[in-house]
């Protein structure tokens, strides 16, 4: 495992970090809380030192989760991360309820790495108003957090004043070669560097939509490469390759997900790629804009729809559309997913929105959904949709 220091308190952080967002889940939905534990231990025997987890994900159980399998030893082992749900902050007081129930959750009592977190720049003026500063400091004074950051989700121009407003020590943001330009992008992972802040990277693999599934037009370019890498690793050594990142998160949950990462983070060093290697990532970049049809992480902020419109899901099935050469085979899974036969036996349609707007306000890729929604329906539903769903529940049944 290779190590980059954090520039303002000089902890050696491991460049792989584990991402508790996405964990192997049961047929229920629920963690599968033996093999996500497994994993997560792995990772940290072979010096990943690094876990980051949030209030929200996986419907509040990853804090619960992380604090049971951070036991017996495990959590002297690591910098903990976690972070203000800042959506949910409506007074001084709150943010100290969230996270006072974050450490009795995380069952510690501090936190290595505290963000306030899915910054936009109107967020961060509402919470600066009711006193994120002062909370901050007083959190640090009293050794509940140990260093404060944020994670950004909003547009570039608010980046840059969120880094002044503050004595931050890090900063998370999502990076990958798509996403230069986007958010807080190129500039901001420089000008955050400049000012001293370690950099935690999210979406490397934008929510696993470089790696699966594997268009013919992009395995073309990176089998022209002379040393053969999978996606994920060229993925990954692309953003290591960037001497500004301290740790890049990766949501690992497989086990050759966590193999093949800790392999990769044994010698990504900065500057290390080619550049014949930076051109052909340059080429694949330019053949997935041309492929993609919808930018979404799978993030799931959008989430819960009010009409239950499982909108990941939609826009990952439209986006496997554009890139596979089975259309029908994408079309039945689509019917699988979201008729309910598999989860709750609620459907979960495109077609279902109503165009209420909720999800818009929460994206933090800023899509039109409502608008990619339609094209969705008219692609992957369409008049034979009953009888891909009937197919799927006799399937399934």
């Amino acid at each position: 495992m290779l190590y980059r220091k954090m520039p303002k308190n000089g902890d050696e952080l491991s460049i792989l970090g584990f991402g508790c967002m996405r964990l192997p889940v049961k047929a229920d939905g629920s963690i599968d809380e033996m093999r996500a534990t497994d994993q997560v231990r792995h990772a940290i025997d072979r010096g990943v030192n690094y876990v980051d987890t949030a209030w929200p994900y996986h419907g509040g159980q990853s804090e619960l989760f992380l604090g049971r399998a951070l036991a017996g030893g495990y959590r002297e082992k690591v910098k903990l991360a976690t972070k203000l749900p800042t959506w949910l902050v409506k007074s001084r007081e709150d943010m100290d309820h969230f996270l006072n129930a974050q450490l009795k959750k995380l069952n510690t009592d501090h936190i290595d790495y505290y963000l306030v977190h899915a910054l936009l720049g109107e967020l961060w003026d509402e919470v600066e108003k009711l006193g994120i500063v002062d909370f901050l400091d007083k959190a640090k004074a009293d050794g509940r957090i140990i260093n404060a950051g944020f994670s950004f989700h909003g547009a570039g121009k608010d980046f840059n004043r969120i880094v002044d407003a503050y004595d931050w020590d890090f900063c998370q943001i999502q990076y990958n070669f798509l996403d230069e330009r986007n958010q807080a992008g190129t500039a901001g992972l420089v000008y955050a560097a400049s000012k001293g802040l370690g950099v935690i990277i999210m979406e490397p693999i934008r929510g696993g939509n470089l790696v699966s599934p594997m268009p013919s037009a992009i395995k073309e370019i990176w089998d022209e490469a002379p040393t053969k890498r999978t996606p994920a690793e060229w993925a990954l050594r692309w953003v290591w390759d960037h001497p500004e990142v301290t740790v890049v998160l990766s949501g690992m949950n497989q086990e050759t997900h966590v193999e093949e990462n800790l392999a990769a983070a044994e010698k990504a060093y900065p500057k290390s790629l080619t550049n014949d290697e930076l051109l052909l990532i340059k080429r694949v970049e330019q053949k997935y804009r041309e492929l993609m049809k919808v930018g979404c992480t799978g993030c799931r902020y959008c989430m819960p729809c009010p009409q239950g419109v499982n909108i990941p899901f939609c826009f990952e099935d439209y986006n496997n559309l554009s890139m596979s050469d089975n259309a029908a085979g994408v079309k039945f899974h689509y019917a699988v997913r979201l008729c309910g036969v598999l989860s709750t036996g609620e459907t979960e349609f495109a077609s279902q929105c109503i165009k209420c707007g909720e999800c818009v306000e929460k994206c933090p890729q800023h899509i039109d959904i409502p608008a990619i929604l339609e094209s969705v329906v008219e692609e992957l539903e369409g008049p034979d949709l009953e009888k891909r769903v009937a197919i799927a529940k006799q399937a399934f049944k």
